[in-house]
């Protein structure tokens, strides 16, 4: 049970490491939550600080999902026996993206987690990941809406999991809870963009006008 314990702790104190803040405040004089949205995320930083940063932004917080769940796969290798494997990769992807939306070193404001997710996801089980990663990016260049392709994306996961699973890496029913709780979680962290885009409100990304 201990083991589990500090496996969560670790990816969350891993997740909590908001690259967004650090690389806006370092390349730009500014704390990004200051800024635009509001949000601790690689969108906002691409619209308050540039595409620089938020390629920065973007690699650093997907590198967080994969050395999160390495980690505990490591640690799983390692003792060996007494240790469900799958589900101490399932927690330490949960808490990584706990982290990331609530980091305890930037006073629990935090983004939404999509890019750790990403990262979560492709080193679990690449080929669902590639799946939703094209659906999401589809989704976004056709609409400009970053947060429909980055939910859609999210429901699509546990989706292709149950329909799926002759596709998917360490699938069983409590993967499949897995998969449930990271789109509900997702879903969660975007409930201001649905209820934005349920009304038609949602902000649209103008590429082009990104420098």
């Amino acid at each position: 049970m201990l083991v589990y314990v500090v496996i969560a702790i670790i990816a969350y104190l891993l997740g909590s490491i908001s690259f967004s803040v650090i690389i806006s405040k370092k390349m730009a004089g500014f704390d990004v939550r200051e800024k635009g949205s509001g949000n601790a995320g690689t969108t906002n930083v691409l619209r308050t600080v540039g595409k620089k940063a938020s390629i920065l932004t973007l690699i650093c917080d997907i590198l967080k999902g994969v050395i999160a769940v390495l980690v505990a796969y490591i640690v799983g290798l390692i003792i060996k026996e007494g240790i469900d494997k799958a589900l101490l990769i399932q927690i330490a992807g949960i808490a990584v993206i706990l982290g990331h939306t609530f980091p305890i070193f930037f006073g629990f404001k935090g983004g939404k987690g999509i890019a750790t997710a990403l990262g979560v996801l492709m080193i679990t089980n690449w080929n669902i990941g590639l799946i939703c990663l094209v659906f999401a990016l589809v989704l976004m260049i056709l609409t400009k809406i970053v947060s429909l392709g980055s939910v859609a994306a999210g429901i699509l996961f546990p989706v292709l999991i149950i329909f799926m699973p002759h596709t998917a890496y360490l699938v069983d029913g409590s993967y499949i809870i897995y998969s449930i709780l990271l789109a509900v979680l997702v879903v969660f962290n975007h409930r201001a963009n649905v209820k934005r885009l349920l009304e038609g409100k949602e902000n649209k990304l103008d590429f082009k006008k990104i420098k």
